[in-house]
């Protein structure tokens, strides 16, 4: 917008200056032309007073330009010229102005008692353009003057208007990112500075939806883990083993379900946010080995020597390792061993969790890969965690990788 604004300011400025200046230029011209020609009258009109004395030859010489009378007898006094077609019009009583090779002379018809007489003065093309070409330069660098500072005005005008926008414009890539304590400085012109007030407002209430729509995850979370505790007590109540262990089964998969939904819903509901995946994936996996050592499984971490960062909040990347492991632990036997390696990646980091279990099926493996359809074994989480970052899930036999953003 700088660059339009200085472009149409110039060109504004160009057009009026080149009507304004060109005018004024010829009019300098016609001046200085016209002075010339009026002070090569005046010392012809000096010569005049001397005709027919003996004092012409004196005045002819007191006139610094130069002169020439020609008399009735043929004569020339003065410097000598030829007769063209404009000094025998002045001869015939006629006083003119007639150009001449490298200037122009002035004609002033005499009548005398022995005839008429002629006086011409000639002025040169340097006379008539005396002055002319320095205040056509001085014009031309006015012009320019004028021209650079319209642009220089155009351009801090133009910054105050582009400054602000600029900064909306970074504002809502923030805000985009998932920053929402990005807030933008109103400022500018009054219609840009009420963007400005605007943007805030919108980024305000973008942080209060979500702050209620996250309590409301909460209180959904309270509110289904209550009946579902009673369901599981009911259950295990009943007589028939049989009965109390399939009516419990199908109470684990509903819960299994219900916790599914409500962790999609802190997904979408938290800050979007970055953190240490060595430090979680490390906690986490101390978390689960009390559980594997007493069930006697054999396990092997390889973790990177320092921090490594990726574009996952902390409780979502959390959530995405204990679906793995819980996967590990609920779907295959005791004494199964299990991996879990993180390495760093082009795109940011790379999770693998494997065990040497009888593996995932066959139609599990191709939804798994394609990121399509529920598996119902939470990988869903795990697959809506590295797209959210912008990675990406792959499920083999016994093992599942994730690449993570950073």
């Amino acid at each position: 917008m700088r660059r339009w604004l200085g472009l149409l300011v110039a060109a504004t400025t160009s057009v009026v200056l080149i009507a304004l200046l060109v005018p004024t230029a010829l009019l300098i011209r016609t001046v200085a032309e016209n002075g010339a020609l009026a002070r090569a009258t005046s010392a012809a009109e000096s010569v005049v007073v001397a005709v027919g004395t003996p004092d012409l030859q004196q005045a002819v010489e007191r006139v610094a330009q130069p002169v020439s009378v020609f008399l009735p007898g043929g004569q020339v006094v003065g410097r000598p010229a030829p007769v063209s077609d404009a000094v025998r019009l002045a001869g015939a009583g006629r006083s003119v102005t007639a150009e001449a090779p490298g200037g122009r002379e002035v004609l002033v018809s005499v009548r005398s008692a022995e005839g008429p007489v002629v006086i011409r003065v000639f002025v040169s093309d340097a006379e008539l353009s005396a002055g002319v070409r320095e205040a056509w330069l001085a014009l031309l660098l006015l012009g320019l003057a004028l021209v650079v500072l319209g642009i220089l005005l155009a351009d801090r005008l133009a910054l105050r208007v582009t400054r602000p926008v600029h900064e909306l414009s970074r504002v809502s890539h923030r805000l985009a990112g998932g920053d929402l304590e990005a807030r933008a400085e109103p400022g500018g012109p009054p219609e840009v500075e009420s963007v400005g007030v605007a943007l805030n407002h919108l980024a305000g209430r973008i942080g209060g939806l979500l702050d209620a729509e996250r309590e409301s995850v909460a209180d959904l979370s309270h509110r289904l883990r209550t009946p579902l505790t009673g369901l599981r007590l009911d259950a295990e109540a009943l007589r028939d083993p049989e009965e109390a262990a399939r009516i419990g089964a199908r109470v684990d998969a509903l819960e299994r379900a219900v916790s599914a939904l409500i962790s999609e819903a802190r997904v979408r509901s938290a800050p979007e946010d970055g953190c240490d995946a060595t430090a979680v994936v490390g906690d986490r996996v101390r978390f689960w080995a009390v559980l594997a050592e007493d069930q006697e499984r054999a396990f092997e971490v390889e973790l990177p020597g320092g921090p490594l960062e990726v574009a996952v909040s902390a409780a979502d990347l959390a959530a995405c390792v204990d679906a793995l492991l819980g996967n590990v632990f609920a779907h295959t036997p005791e004494g199964v061993a299990f991996a879990v390696r993180l390495a760093a990646h082009e795109r940011g980091a790379v999770l693998t969790v494997a065990d040497e279990g009888p593996g995932f099926p066959a139609e599990l493996l191709e939804r798994g890969s394609s990121g399509g359809g529920s598996t119902g074994l939470g990988l869903d989480i795990a697959r809506r965690t590295a797209q959210a970052s912008g990675g990406e899930m792959t499920v083999s036999r016994a093992a599942v990788e994730l690449i993570l953003g950073r």
